[in-house]
């Protein structure tokens, strides 16, 4: 998602969303009609909420931030225009990173970049972002993916490099038309298996409650995946807004649900869970104006829990961006529902306020990029947190990173 250029996706308020969707009851807290988990907590170091009292040794939580890095804005590098880093990710065994572009031929096709970010282990001083290459993402028969607007075009908002079969695997929101975008091409929802050089290896099924249409029903324009990750037995993806059978957008009245899919690694889904997005933060100014919210990214921590940045974009306001765990063990399986709006009663995954990402960096950013860095002599994990500027001069490429606890045990 583009954030404030998406101005066209406002929320049309509702009086409720979901009032026929179960209010989770779980050891960890209890969820509000908004669906917010509410946790019995401390606030840790870093302002956000602590851990629940059943959870405590494993909860996540922010130790320490370790700083902020901004690269330039129109960055030329290796013939490309760099920004609209919308995904982001590390190989743990050498060290690279790869960042996706959502740049969808407005100035090159769609591309994916890898380079070095210099976190120390010893200090965890965070000194500097460097790019070291670029490669095309090419489809089936080894073109580029067309560009916006046309058929078969891609919107690349998330990456994962995956260790076993050293390959990238991205995701595309795809894209449909709407009110405000009539004459768009359908193109699919996709998550796609690319080689280091960003050619075609395959892809992944998309359930079919998850299928693009030019109609009011399935996935909303823009509201596609954002969110990608690999967990220790499989895949998870989730969408970054409610489908049009799920409910309305996020109003400052009410929150929204989303949906977070689980395949195993043979590529087949398994499992479908309802995710609560919060109310929209703040009011825009003025009060009518626009406003864009749902999830931007996810990464698991271990089988059930995982992150889930929230981020708005309000008029006259700018962004908001908090940082959630969240854990599938307990909620209902909804693959086989086509809507969450008017079924029987379910219980959404549970979640925990980490923190509030506003506090950290020179201001807040376009945050849609989370990974895992390498892990500091202190036994932390680093979490690096990175946006996508939207090629705008009144936006940056920013790079936040943080040493947690509680991360997964493997990490390198």
């Amino acid at each position: 998602m583009n954030g404030r250029q998406r101005i066209w996706r406002g929320a049309a308020a509702a009086a409720a969303l979901l009032m026929t969707a179960a209010v989770p009851v779980t050891a960890a807290g209890t969820a509000n009609a908004t669906g917010t988990t509410r946790t019995t907590s401390t606030t840790d170091a870093a302002g956000g909420a602590g851990e629940g009292r059943a959870d405590a040794k494993a909860a996540l939580r922010i130790t320490r931030f370790l700083g902020e890095q901004t690269l330039p804005h129109m960055m030329k590098f290796q013939g490309t225009t760099f920004g609209g880093v919308s995904g982001i990710d590390r190989d743990p065994r050498t060290g690279t990173w790869f960042l996706i572009s959502d740049d969808r031929w407005r100035y090159d096709p769609a591309r994916f970049y890898y380079g070095r970010l210099d976190i120390d282990p010893a200090t965890g001083a965070f000194a500097g972002v460097r790019l070291t290459g670029v490669s095309t993402l090419t489809r089936q028969d080894g073109s580029p993916y067309p560009g916006y607007a046309k058929p078969e075009s891609a919107d690349p908002e998330t990456i994962r490099y995956d260790p076993r079969n050293r390959r990238v695997l991205w995701g595309s929101e795809g894209d449909r038309p709407d009110e405000t975008h009539e004459g768009i091409p359908v193109s699919d929802l996709s998550l796609r298996w690319a080689g280091r050089d960003g050619r075609f290896r395959g892809s992944l099924p998309v359930p079919a409650n998850l299928k693009q249409t030019g109609e009011h029903r399935g996935p909303r324009r823009n509201a596609g995946f954002e969110g990608l990750t690999f967990t220790p037995h499989g895949i998870a993806a989730m969408v970054e807004g409610p489908r049009y059978e799920d409910g309305e957008p996020p109003t400052v009245e009410h929150g929204a649900v989303t949906r977070l899919t689980l395949w195993d690694r043979a590529g087949t889904a398994r499992a479908q869970y309802a995710y609560r997005v919060g109310r929209l933060p703040a009011e825009p100014d003025p009060s009518d104006g626009q406003t864009d919210s749902g999830v931007s990214e996810i990464l698991a921590i271990d089988a059930h829990r995982f992150l889930a940045l929230e981020r708005s974009w309000l008029e006259g306001v700018g962004y908001k961006v908090r940082l959630y765990e969240f854990d599938t063990r307990g909620a209902t399986d909804v693959l086989g529902r086509g809507s969450l709006a008017t079924s029987a009663p379910y219980r959404p995954v549970t979640k925990r306020l980490v923190a509030d990402l506003g506090r950290y960096g020179r201001s807040t950013q376009n945050l849609e990029a989370m990974g895992w860095g390498p892990r500091l002599n202190s036994g932390d994990c680093t979490l690096v947190v990175g946006s996508d500027d939207n090629f705008s001069d009144e936006e940056v490429t920013q790079f936040l990173a943080f040493a947690v606890r509680g991360c997964p045990s493997g990490r390198r």
